[in-house]
């Protein structure tokens, strides 16, 4: 369980064919003392909620090993990832930890875009295109993540929503180097799915 609050922009350093075929292992280094953290342990990368499966060293920085299943390479960016890629880190949450943005499972459930972008005040508005069949659980003032990042809808108009994103999360994640056309991870919030089921099951 994750809150969408990113704790640190890793580097992809190594990308590699994992252990069956289709599936990716990538080397990723990042500020965190990874001392801590066990072997199997999981650390949500650009959203994606993926299992630590060796650590190492990347030069002064700390370094893990992830891998990546054809099917999580097939719901989000991860597959466009080479060396030198930045990616949002965010280890997960203990008990008693504070909760500052919403509940991010690391469930990826697929791409957005980014079809609009420009400076508002202090901030950047962005305007992300989502997939029809996940734009039904975007809500006006409601939660999502992008690449990681909990961030509040602003508005709804069919299947493009907007955030806006202020400058402090802009320089402490990937969001500060988007660009329009580019693709993000889209996680949607929990609770609307949940709410969704509950519509669709009460139907006759």
């Amino acid at each position: 369980m994750f809150t969408g609050i990113v704790t640190d922009i890793g580097e992809v350093v190594g990308v590699a064919a994992g252990g069956a075929t289709g599936d990716l292992r990538f080397t990723i280094a990042t500020r965190h003392d990874l001392g801590p953290i066990a072997l199997g342990a999981s650390i949500a990368c650009s959203g994606c909620c993926l299992t630590v499966v060796s650590k190492g060293r990347s030069g002064e920085r700390h370094s893990f090993d992830v891998e990546v299943s054809a099917e999580t390479l097939s719901k989000t960016h991860l597959g466009g990832w080479q060396a030198g890629t930045s990616i949002n880190l965010e280890l997960s949450l203990k008990l008693g930890d504070e909760l500052g943005g919403h509940l991010v499972y690391g469930h990826v459930d697929g791409q957005a875009r980014i079809v609009g972008l420009r400076a508002e005040g202090g901030s950047k508005r962005f305007t992300f295109e989502a997939p029809a069949e996940l734009a039904r659980f975007i809500a006006s003032k409601g939660s999502v993540a992008i690449d990681g990042v909990s961030l509040t809808v602003n508005e709804v108009a069919g299947e493009r929503f907007g955030v806006n994103v202020i400058s402090h999360t802009s320089a402490m994640t990937t969001l500060g180097r988007a660009r329009e056309g580019q693709a993000v991870n889209l996680e949607v919030d929990m609770l609307a799915r949940y709410v969704a089921r509950l519509q669709e099951y009460g139907r006759p």
